[in-house]
């Protein structure tokens, strides 16, 4: 959680999102080096930039 924090990114968003996707399938294996959450951040930041518009 203090990596989320670090990385000014909600813990609750950030942990209910991941364990979403790894239930779902949804992130492989080979890819949970996405879900840290500097790299989670970076694939959503275009997304929330959309949602201030």
């Amino acid at each position: 959680m203090n990596t989320c924090r670090l990385n000014d990114v909600d813990p609750l968003t950030w942990l209910t999102d991941v364990l979403a996707r790894i239930v779902s399938g949804r992130t492989k294996s080979h890819q949970l080096h996405e879900l840290l959450a500097w790299n989670w951040k970076a694939a959503r930041m275009p997304q929330s930039l959309q949602e201030a518009a």
